[in-house]
């Protein structure tokens, strides 16, 4: 993977799960555990690891099927259960009992389960939740409407059968890149970031595990038992100009929420943390004092 990683960040291995993890680390102390989204990687969090590794030991992982991590076949080793054992293998893999916990897009999703199934813990091992432009699962569901299921087309076209991956490849990856220049920062992104993202989705395997976790998605969607109340503090950072999920996804999410903080952004896409990353910051910090 072509990328600049600064000196102070170290590149490590870990097994949990039952997989081996690929992760980028920087600091000491309690833990921040960050979890990217689709189609990114570990890279996605560059603007925040130094950042917060005066305070914190920073970990930021490939999750798995992404990056370096590794990809165990079949969609069954991609579903919400799965994803949140490797949090909460994770965080006791590196020698810890709690975590501040960090997500955008997938890595939110991710995020939000695992604090709600922690929370029917004795011990919870998130100890703080930072959330980034995707809604609480239960709050996506209630307002879900014509218009949101029209702005994730691509999750339907991802349930096919290797159509999705011919798709992504293409043009050398075209649709992977172009992606991010939805961003509204002009200078968010460069070569050399589009050309990170590009060469993870080229790894062997990477884009079928990557489309995977959509492809579980519909049967996470439907289910519709009663989950417990979030009471970890928690903050939803959201980038008001986001192409995919519309700010009405997230009325209501007090309601799921006990300790709520909800910051909008309203110059920022989707790729909060990368197209906004001084905001974000200052949000985050604010936040964890």
């Amino acid at each position: 993977m072509t990328t600049t990683s600064k000196v102070s960040w170290t590149h490590q291995y870990i097994h949990a799960n039952g997989i081996q993890f690929h992760y980028v680390t920087e600091g000491s102390g309690p833990l921040m555990l960050l979890l990217h989204g689709f189609p990114e990687c570990w890279y996605s969090w560059r603007h925040q690891i130094s950042q917060f590794s005066k305070n914190y030991k920073v970990v930021a992982i490939d999750m798995r099927g992404y990056g370096k991590t590794d990809r165990p076949k079949g969609k069954k080793n991609y579903t919400i259960d799965v994803l949140v054992e490797d949090v909460k293998g994770l965080v006791a893999a590196l020698g810890y009992k709690k975590c501040v916990l960090v997500g955008h897009d997938w890595g939110a999703i991710v995020a939000w389960y695992a604090a709600m199934n922690s929370e029917s813990c004795v011990d919870s091992y998130v100890e703080k939740l930072i959330v980034m432009n995707v809604p609480h699962p239960q709050c996506y569901m209630d307002n879900l409407n014509f218009n949101q299921v029209l702005r994730s087309w691509y999750i339907w076209m991802f349930q096919l059968p290797v159509l999705p991956e011919l798709y992504l490849k293409s043009n050398d990856f075209k649709w992977i890149t172009n992606q991010f220049k939805s961003a509204v920062n002009p200078e968010a992104f460069s070569e050399t970031d589009f050309n990170a993202y590009k060469d993870n989705a080229a790894q062997p395997g990477a884009l079928t595990a990557m489309i995977n976790y959509y492809r579980n998605l519909p049967a996470e969607m439907m289910k519709r038992e009663i989950r417990p109340i979030i009471q970890v503090p928690t903050l939803m950072l959201w980038g008001e100009k986001d192409q995919y999920t519309s700010k009405n996804s997230i009325r209501g999410t007090e309601k799921y929420v006990k300790n709520l903080e909800l910051k909008f952004l309203p110059d920022c896409s989707h790729w909060t943390q990368q197209d906004c990353p001084k905001e974000v910051n200052q949000h985050m910090h604010e936040f964890l004092v």
